[in-house]
């Protein structure tokens, strides 16, 4: 409130008023009854009162200053009537502060920066496609750490686990076929690297996607036996073979005109390492595909948001009771004093 001083007129702003919360509403009720009993007492009072002629002189008939004066008691009392149960209405002020907390997931990106991935059967291009959809998917986390390690022939850690996802998000855009130069698809490199990065996290859930379009190839470790490390870390790994089979659009020739090569992929590979990894394994084939997939883990890996409310609840009452104690006052103050005299005279 604006004023913590009860002995002010502040308290009778209307804006101050409404923006009260009332505990015991049904109290406006009697409120709005009070003048309708007050005009039925006054009807029952001259219905069956016995009337005594009196002879009145035409002054104190026509003189109005008395006539006000006689209703100052009434009006004193009803508005210390109506402050006592505006007191009761229990008006008060509630402020609630709510805490949101998560202990989160640490999440790596494991991508595929081969040749292949500039096959042109996703829009632009596989490598493109992914980069897309690995941004939409750090866009919706909460709070969760997410790193990045790409891969061709080597496996490289491009970002740590981190919870800053513009800058995150800024080194997928940096991803370039360039930034590795050794050929190949070194799948069980680019698993130890990002196993390591984890091994170190005490969170509780912690999850490695891993998307590939080729076999393993090349690398000092084989993808069965980093997939069991990763699990021995409690990693869960999900795997996803991106691309179609058969003949794919691979750039231009001499011409200008689309040229197509023979695709195969041999997936079978990205399912072991996903079932020893206690994961799954999807398989896309179109940029839709590949964001359905990421739709799906993003479901599944969701931290609990746990949520603590505090409740600071102020009452106003003794304000109003204080104001309607000063009006009782007036009122025994009214009915024994020269005013009672003037009345009565």
């Amino acid at each position: 409130m604006q004023s913590d001083n009860w002995f002010s007129f502040h308290w009778f702003k209307p804006e101050v008023l409404q923006g009260f919360e009332y505990e015991h509403q049904w109290v406006f009720y009697i409120m709005a009854a009070l003048p309708i009993v007050y005009l039925l007492f006054e009807w029952i009072k001259s219905r069956f009162s016995p009337k005594i002629p009196v002879a009145t002189s035409k002054v104190k008939l026509g003189d109005a200053y008395v006539s006000v004066i006689r209703f100052i008691p009434f009006i004193v009392l009803l508005i210390s009537l109506t402050l006592m149960l505006l007191a009761f209405a229990r008006p008060q002020q509630t402020n609630e502060r709510v805490e949101q907390w998560t202990e989160g997931i640490d999440i790596m990106l494991v991508m595929d920066i081969s040749e292949s991935m500039k096959i042109q059967d996703f829009t632009p291009n596989r490598l493109e496609a992914a980069k897309n959809v690995a941004k939409n998917f750090i866009e919706g986390r909460f709070q969760d750490r997410i790193g990045l390690v790409i891969f061709s022939g080597e496996a490289y850690s491009l970002s740590p686990l981190t919870t800053d996802y513009d800058l995150l998000k800024s080194y997928i855009n940096d991803i370039d076929f360039k930034m590795i130069e050794s050929s190949g698809t070194a799948i069980g490199s680019a698993l130890a690297v990002g196993t390591n990065r984890m091994r170190e996290s005490e969170t509780k859930s912690k999850v490695l996607i891993l998307l590939s379009d080729g076999d393993n190839n090349a690398g000092n470790i084989d993808p069965e036996t980093a997939a069991k490390l990763a699990n021995a870390y409690d990693i869960k790994i999900y795997t996803i073979a991106v691309g179609k089979e058969g003949k794919v659009p691979y750039g231009k020739d001499f011409f200008g005109r689309t040229r197509y090569i023979e695709n195969s992929m041999d997936v079978s590979g990205l399912k072991q390492i996903a079932e020893i990894g206690e994961g799954e394994f999807y398989r896309a084939t179109d940029n839709e595909a590949l964001q359905n997939v990421f739709d799906i883990i993003d479901q599944y890996e969701k931290a609990e948001i746990k949520e603590t409310r505090y409740k600071d609840t102020k009452d106003y009452y003794d304000v109003y009771l204080k104001w309607a104690l000063v009006f009782l006052l007036l009122w025994l103050f009214s009915k024994s004093t020269f005013i009672s005299n003037i009345l009565v005279d």
